[in-house]
């Protein structure tokens, strides 16, 4: 299963950085994604990262200001979130899957064999 973590408070410009550990399976071979789904909206897939060449994809919304890493002997992946805008306010998921869904507002694992449970995020200005 994935557990997603490291939600929280934050002022408007602030950081976070979320975590998503794997575990009773290993990453090999998937491509682990950020999605987020704010209140009342749908589900935005935000970034992906190819766990075997750590190949990075981002959508337009959070480019340059969130990086997607992974941690290969903690079987962990990372979302370091910069400069915070009450629109990034959203529960968010980690999701392992295979292939990549790209479109002009989001990407996303293609086919998404495993969630993980939320972390909220919450931006106070």
């Amino acid at each position: 299963q994935l557990q997603a973590s490291g939600g929280g408070l934050v002022q408007l410009g602030g950081s976070l950085r979320l975590s998503c550990a794997a575990t009773g399976f290993t990453l090999d071979d998937h491509e682990i994604g950020w999605i987020r789904q704010a209140l009342g909206k749908e589900c935005e897939g935000l970034s992906v990262i190819s766990w075997s060449g750590g190949r990075t994809w981002y959508s337009k919304s959070v480019k340059g200001r969130f990086t997607i890493s992974r941690d290969i002997a903690k079987n962990t992946v990372y979302l370091q979130m910069n400069n915070l805008k009450p629109e990034d306010m959203a529960v968010y998921y980690c999701a392992a899957g295979k292939g990549i869904y790209y479109s002009e507002d989001e990407v996303r694992p293609n086919v998404i064999e495993h969630w993980g449970k939320g972390t909220l995020v919450t931006v106070s200005s």
